[in-house]
């Protein structure tokens, strides 16, 4: 035994360089470079793999990689084998097309990239000298990045690093800020360079700064001062109702504004005055102005809960239905689709008539979502149905049904994943695959023109992934699969999914929608596009919101009552020093001009003469108004030059009120304005034919036009014209089509 023992004793020092080396080649394996998590981020954060260069669909000068480094296994090909291997050679890493393009020892459009003596240049030589490996089975893969700090409030003119952490499906974790990609959202109040030091400029607001590694994105929120000086107390006002519930949330939702307006530094404006907020509310509710009579009785009214009042009774007229459904006609494209109106126009009014008396119902906005995207049944029976009149392909019916009741654009991603989202074509097909066995049949006028289909169920339908083949199971957006029985609807199984109080995003698009319609801006602005590059201005006011409107059962003027009771909503447009430069914090009331339909029907109300519109005697009330008509395709030019949407996607954007040369010329030149200004039966004939004197005149005209009284500069002036006119209906005329021309009268303010 003792000679065994010696004889073992030379074995052990072997031994242990065998184990050591061992331990040398796990560690070197541990610590080698990975194409996945080294090299992918590298070509990220130089562009290589963008849109506009070699990422994008043609690629660039033969070379084309993947987009943003989504398909690593498609980018390794690409680096090691296309091209006879040039692009990188293991004998000679410096040698290499790839490096020696970057530093610009050989020609290359996208000009240097990176230096010789670069930490990102030795990993890429790190890698081309051992052997350029692949992705590897089960390697660890990149599951989220955190921003350090994630927020934060920052001076003007000055400067603060991130710091970025990648964590891997492993448990491990590493510091990759130099490895990032950064990108400000706001760069008129904040800058961020490549090592992520973030540098505000001489201007306050609030920003985010997108930070991208792997493939994963997060965010960082700035909040910049506008003015350091100014700290003083804010008053929380209570809003004044018996509405016990929407006090409540109303005045969690001043605390928090009037938190964030004291971390910007900011001011306030006043508090509207009666004539301003009976217009602007009627306006937003109703769509329409309120009467001469209307505004007097509001403004004498000393009843400290008469703003509530004032809402709760707009919001049971028939008009607020009106306005509203309009606004969801376009959300749902009802549309005549450029057709014959003979052909489409009964199902266009059908569902119109449906969408209005749903809302002046107050129905359930999850039972309203529910009822369009599971419609089975004849078009000429089941409204909602109609839906699926304009809503017909798989990419209709997954952005559609993302941007109107999810918030998401997902467009992106029916090519490639999003390059600012988790969103992979994956999900974008399985959402797709939702609608699969939505079945069609009879209601064809000719192969052109869909007119009353009857929607079903089919047994079967399956959509498939473009690039896999794979045949798609049916689920929402970042998943999971739904459980179906062999025949069930998994529209109905995406409709329960739809309400789950965990589904972050049904009760927050809706929320946000209505903050949008009130405000001009939603809290997530655009109001449809929800992404983690595009946080909200204020999440915590946006999460109150979404809370309380999920927890209501989904009642919708019960998030009106609370937006509208808020104390942002009751502010003037008028803005103070500090809020001036101000357009995210809600400060101020933001002006806005009417929409098309809206102005229309206001010139008619302070005209007193309906629009006519063309289809022949019959085909249209004589007293018609805009709002209610019921599909886009109406000629008007008066409503397609002011803006009105044609209603093709879900996007609100359709619908544009920028100011345009053709819109000042339409009220100049238009032939209705001017078939009304002297309408025998009009306002202005009944002007003429008075015997009130000017200055009543003029005091009603204002609360007509303006919803109140002028001013005493407006009055004597507006009179000293009238007199000096010979012909008093030309005089009339004259001063009410120059108020109509106003931005006064053209905005709501």
């Amino acid at each position: 035994m003792r000679n065994q023992f010696h004889q073992m004793l030379p074995m052990l020092p072997i031994a242990a360089l065998i184990l050591n080396a061992i331990a040398d080649t796990a560690n070197a394996a541990e610590e080698r470079v990975s194409f996945l998590n080294d090299v992918v981020p590298i070509l990220t954060r130089y562009g290589c793999n963008s849109g506009g260069c070699h990422g994008k669909a043609a690629g660039q000068n033969g070379f084309r990689l993947s987009l943003l480094g989504f398909e690593p296994d498609f980018d390794h090909v690409a680096l090691v084998r296309e091209a006879r291997g040039r692009r990188v050679f293991p004998g000679a890493p410096d040698r290499s097309l790839l490096l020696a393009k970057a530093v610009g020892r050989v020609p290359h459009g996208g000009g240097s990239r990176l230096t010789t003596d670069s930490e990102d240049y030795g990993v890429l030589s790190q890698w081309i000298l051992a052997g350029a490996p692949g992705p590897r089975p089960g390697e660890p893969t990149i599951e989220r990045v955190t921003i350090s700090p994630d927020s934060q409030v920052v001076a003007q003119n000055s400067t603060i690093d991130l710091r970025v952490t990648a964590h891997y499906s492993d448990g491990r974790s590493r510091d990759v800020t130099r490895r990032a990609v950064y990108e400000t959202n706001l760069p008129t109040v904040a800058e961020v360079d490549d090592a992520g030091q973030v540098t505000t400029l001489n201007r306050g607001g609030l920003f985010a700064v997108m930070v991208r590694f792997g493939g994963v994105v997060g965010s960082f929120r700035g909040t910049v001062p506008f003015n350091s000086d100014v700290r003083e107390p804010t008053a929380v006002q209570i809003p004044v109702t018996d509405n016990r519930a929407v006090r409540e949330t109303a005045h969690k939702l001043n605390q928090l504004l009037v938190k964030q307006w004291q971390s910007l530094g900011i001011t306030p404006s006043a508090v509207a005055t009666d004539y301003e907020f009976i217009r602007r509310v009627t306006l937003d509710l109703c769509g329409t102005l309120p009467t001469a009579d209307e505004a007097r009785a509001y403004a004498a009214d000393l009843r400290p809960d008469k703003r509530a009042r004032l809402i709760d009774e707009l919001l049971e007229r028939p008009e607020h239905a009106s306005w509203f459904a309009l606004k969801w006609a376009a959300i749902l494209q009802n549309r005549g689709r450029g057709y014959s109106t003979r052909l489409q126009r009964t199902g266009t009014a059908f569902f119109a008539a449906w969408i209005r008396d749903s809302i002046a119902a107050n129905k359930p906005y999850d039972q309203f979502v529910a009822e369009i995207l599971t419609a089975t049944g004849s078009q000429d029976e089941v409204p909602p149905a109609l839906w699926y009149r304009s809503v017909r392909t798989t990419q209709d019916y997954v952005e559609s049904v993302a941007q109107a009741f999810l918030g998401i654009r997902i467009q992106c991603a029916q090519c490639h994943r999003h390059p600012a989202e988790r969103w992979t074509q994956g999900d974008y097909y399985s959402l797709a695959a939702v609608f699969a066995r939505v079945g069609r049949k009879g209601g064809f006028a000719d192969a052109e023109v869909p007119t009353s289909e009857t929607i079903f169920v089919k047994n079967s339908g399956t959509v498939t992934h473009p690039r896999t083949g794979e045949a798609m199971r049916p689920r929402p957006p970042g998943g999971p699969d739904f459980d179906l029985e062999p025949y069930e609807d998994p529209r109905r199984a995406f409709a329960r999914w739809m309400i789950d109080t965990d589904n972050p995003f049904f009760a927050q698009t809706m929320a946000n929608r209505m903050w949008g319609h009130f405000f001009q801006r939603g809290i997530i602005h655009p109001i449809d596009d929800a992404r983690s590059t595009n946080p909200p201005s204020h999440p915590e006011l946006l999460d109150t919101l979404a809370r309380d409107f999920a927890e209501s059962g989904y009642d919708v003027r019960r998030l009106i009552r609370v937006i509208t009771n808020s104390q942002a909503y009751a502010l003037s447009s008028v803005p103070t020093q500090s809020n001036r430069d101000d357009l995210q914090s809600f400060a101020r009331f933001y002006p806005r001009r009417l929409p098309a339909e809206v102005l229309l029907d206001g010139i008619s109300q302070v005209l007193e003469v309906p629009t006519q519109f063309p289809g022949g005697p019959g085909t249209f009330p004589p007293d018609m108004r805009a709002v209610d008509l019921p599909d886009e395709n109406v000629a008007s030019n008066f409503l397609d030059v002011f803006g009105r949407p044609a209603r093709t996607s879900a996007c609100e954007c359709e619908r544009s009120d920028e100011p345009a040369l053709a819109q000042a010329l339409e009220l100049v030149n238009s032939s209705e304005i001017q078939r009304k200004l002297t309408a025998d039966n009009g306002y202005v004939a009944k002007l003429v034919e008075s015997s009130a004197s000017h200055i009543a005149n003029v005091d009603n005209i204002f609360l007509r036009v303006f919803s109140r009284p002028p001013s005493s500069e407006e009055r004597t002036v507006a009179i000293e014209f009238l007199n000096t006119e010979p012909d008093r209906g030309e005089a009339y005329r004259s001063l009410i089509w120059s108020l109509l021309a106003t931005h006064e009268f053209m905005f709501n303010r």
